[in-house]
């Protein structure tokens, strides 16, 4: 979504997607001249209504209702538009106390209804709520540029500018007038009359187009491919088949097995099923998402887009989408983004090679022996195959792991891991505070050494019709002392497929890491304790930072050999088993990394270009071979479907920073690492307070050379999956 002014309006949700996290700061507001209905109707709006309860309050999930949200959003905006006038109006001379204090406290109650929207649109989406989002959004959108593009509050914004270094300013407050008076010109402050609307059209257009493309998305992934033969799941397990069952009873087809076109439905499927045909029907949904040539086809959708994003940024003075949406990141540029991909591309492909040929080699040798199909190995083998060659390799078969994996007990685990780490406990409430669904469960998480409450933590594990894929993290209130102490209330979202009823869910390794990975983003803003919400938010290419690194704590022996219990007899898990578990991490580090690594490389060719393609599949055929793909694998997110581009800006530009961060998380376990091991103290202290709980209150960059004593090197992360350092 639009940038706008740190020191405005506060981040309401920070959305984390698939491998990945998302940061929306959502611009739920309606053009100014918009009338409010009468009073009486704003006390009967439970979407506006200060939230009350335990914990400083909380959101009133059981009374979410689509149709009580346009009357919420022109209330709201109209308070933020009153908020803001009255900073113009002040008859006094611009200071940071009356010019961006009282900004940084504007939108409250936007950013309560900017919250429930969030859920009501990620969580528990319907027609409706499509329809709702299609309507509003440009209209939210074109608010909010206008309102920052006041040439009076811009002349605010200057004159403390102008006048930071003589106003006796702190470095925090330095720090916030220079990046938000920054920021207000590369998003347009100086721009001409002319130029303005012209920027509020443009943005106003692509937030249409994002809510369209998610929309089509969301239309795709609500397909089933339905099963009638039991036979032809030879492979899955039974916990899996059973969940298949319910979900094709609940869609009216009792007796069949429904296959959902999602990737935690998806994935299964391509890793063990024996059915190749079904292998590849799955598959062939399943990245053809978007690219149907029907009502949910995105091609069209994208190029507009990116057309747009290129007009915009030529407006704003920058040479490309890529320039405009990095000069705020810790790699500033495409070039240096660029620069440390192509450095890891080399060795990931020629890791695939390596990795096909004994992939090839056991299909070769099963044919051979009349116990498999003479093949060459495609995309929809990739998965199959690779699980046979780890159990070849490593004598590690997934389906041996996965009566260990209990979610639930690996709940438990991450939460033990933060409170050794960081001394955070999290105490099981659900029951007592509203959620959106009934499966979410919530805790109360505190200080264990001060007892002090924190805020409260919401778990939304599975997979259900309305929710978008992927798994992402929200905070619905982050932290802040500016105006009184605000706790945090977070969430983690996932898409796991719920085990058969009155069984435990049992989750695959790729799972539990995403599950560890989202909550060390909730465990980033859980311990944020900044004053300035203006210095909350990180850099793009530093967001994912905190949540890679915690993935690393979950193939820890002291995790594993209490947490991974087996789901029917309780025993711990074998510590042989845990001995080819760790054996087996760089094992598949090619394909884990090219599939990721094609996605950013060609999200930011995408962008960093002046002259925008038309032919969306084109570009993304031509430009993997130009790179050299490997023929066996697909992106991670062909473009088609690559929400973390086209349902937002968030990420455009942007996707390489899940290595720019995993650079830095490999280097950071090497820390853990020099110091003796994954739970020394010192380590995590420094960690905790250099990195953690400062949010942006100092350059990125020069905060992490503190922690470590230099720059971050490639070559940890390198020697981390496996791949030759020189």
């Amino acid at each position: 979504m639009p940038r706008r002014a740190p020191s405005l309006v506060r981040s309401a949700s920070i959305l984390l997607a698939s491998a990945a996290l998302s940061v929306a700061i959502s611009p739920m507001t309606i053009a100014a001249e918009t009338a409010a209905p009468p009073a009486a109707t704003a006390d009967a709006n439970s979407m506006l209504q200060p939230w009350t309860g335990p914990y400083q309050g909380v959101p009133p999930w059981d009374k979410l209702d689509p149709e009580r949200f346009p009357d919420a959003f022109a209330r709201a905006m109209a308070e933020v538009k009153a908020e803001v006038q009255a900073v113009i109006d002040d008859p006094a001379e611009p200071t940071f106390e009356n010019t961006h204090v009282p900004m940084q406290l504007a939108g409250e109650t936007m950013d309560r209804v900017s919250a429930l929207w969030g859920v009501q649109t990620s969580n528990k989406s319907n027609d409706r709520v499509e329809e709702i989002d299609a309507e509003w959004s440009p209209k939210l959108t074109t608010f909010y540029t206008e309102l920052l593009l006041d040439p009076r509050l811009f002349a605010r914004y200057k004159a403390v500018y102008d006048k930071r270094h003589a106003s006796g300013l702190d470095a925090q407050q330095i720090r916030i007038v220079e990046r938000s008076y920054d920021e207000m010109v590369r998003d347009g402050a100086n721009l001409s009359p002319e130029g303005k609307a012209r920027l509020v059209d443009l943005n106003s257009r692509l937030e249409g187009l994002f809510s369209a493309f998610s929309s089509k998305l969301l239309g795709d992934e609500k397909l089933y491919i339905f099963v009638t033969d039991r036979a032809e799941l030879a492979g899955l397990d039974d916990a899996f088949v059973a969940s298949l069952a319910e979900a094709a009873e609940t869609n009216g087809k009792p007796g069949q097995w429904a296959i959902k076109n999602t990737r935690s439905s998806a994935q299964p499927v391509l890793q063990n099923a024996t059915n190749r045909a079904l292998r590849e029907k799955v598959w062939r949904a399943f990245v053809d998402r978007g690219d149907n040539g029907d009502a949910n086809d995105t091609n069209a959708t994208i190029a507009e887009i990116l057309k747009l994003r290129q007009q915009r940024a030529e407006l704003l003075g920058f040479p490309t989408h890529a320039h405009y949406r990095m000069a705020d990141t810790m790699a500033k540029t495409p070039e240096k983004a660029m620069e440390l991909m192509m450095k890891v591309w080399p060795a990931a492909a020629a890791r695939v090679a390596e990795e096909v040929a004994d992939m090839q080699g056991i299909a070769d040798a099963e044919a051979k022996a009349g116990s498999g199909p003479k093949i060459t190995i495609e995309p929809w083998d990739y998965r199959y195959y690779a699980e046979k060659v780890r159990k070849a390799k490593y004598d590690l078969d997934e389906s041996e792991v996965k009566p260990y994996f209990q979610l639930d007990r690996l709940v438990d685990g991450m939460f033990w891991a933060a409170g050794q780490l960081y001394d955070l406990g999290f105490r099981e409430n659900t029951g007592t505070i509203p959620v959106f669904d009934p499966k979410v469960r919530t805790f109360e998480v505190t200080n264990l050494k001060t007892g002090a409450n924190v805020g409260v933590f919401y778990l939304d594990n599975f997979a259900r019709d309305g929710k978008r894929s992927g798994a992402w993290m929200t905070t619905y209130r982050s932290q802040q002392t500016l105006g009184g102490e605000r706790n945090t209330l977070a969430s983690n979202n996932n898409n796991f497929t719920e085990g058969p009823k009155g069984e435990p869910t049992l989750i695959s390794i790729d799972d539990a890491t995403t599950l560890f990975h989202e909550f060390g983003h909730a465990v980033h803003y859980l311990l944020q304790h900044v004053k300035y919400p203006a210095l909350a938010g990180v850099p793009r290419d530093f967001v994912e930072y905190p949540s890679q690194v915690n993935e690393n704590w979950l193939m820890t022996p002291e995790v594993l050999s209490t947490y991974a219990t087996h789901y029917k007899t309780g025993e711990p898990i074998p510590q042989a088993l845990v001995d080819k578990i760790l054996a087996s991490t760089k094992f598949n580090q090619g394909f884990d990394t090219v599939e990721y690594l094609a996605s950013a490389i060609i999200d930011m060719k995408l962008h960093d270009r002046a002259d925008p393609p038309a032919d969306i599949d084109a570009f993304e055929r031509e430009t993997l071979a130009e790179i050299g793909m490997p023929k066996q694998i697909v992106m991670r997110h062909r473009l088609p479907q690559f929400g973390h581009l086209f349902s937002s800006d968030s990420y455009s530009a942007g996707y390489y920073s899940y290595l720019w961060s995993e650079t830095m998380d490999a280097d950071t376990w090497a820390a853990f690492d020099e110091a003796g091991g994954p739970w020394d103290r010192d380590v995590a202290d420094r960690f905790r307070t250099l990195l953690l709980m400062t949010g942006n209150e100092t350059d990125r960059a020069e905060t992490y050379r503190t922690f470590r004593g230099r720059d971050p090197d490639v070559k940890a992360l390198l020697e981390k999956r496996g791949f030759p350092t020189d």
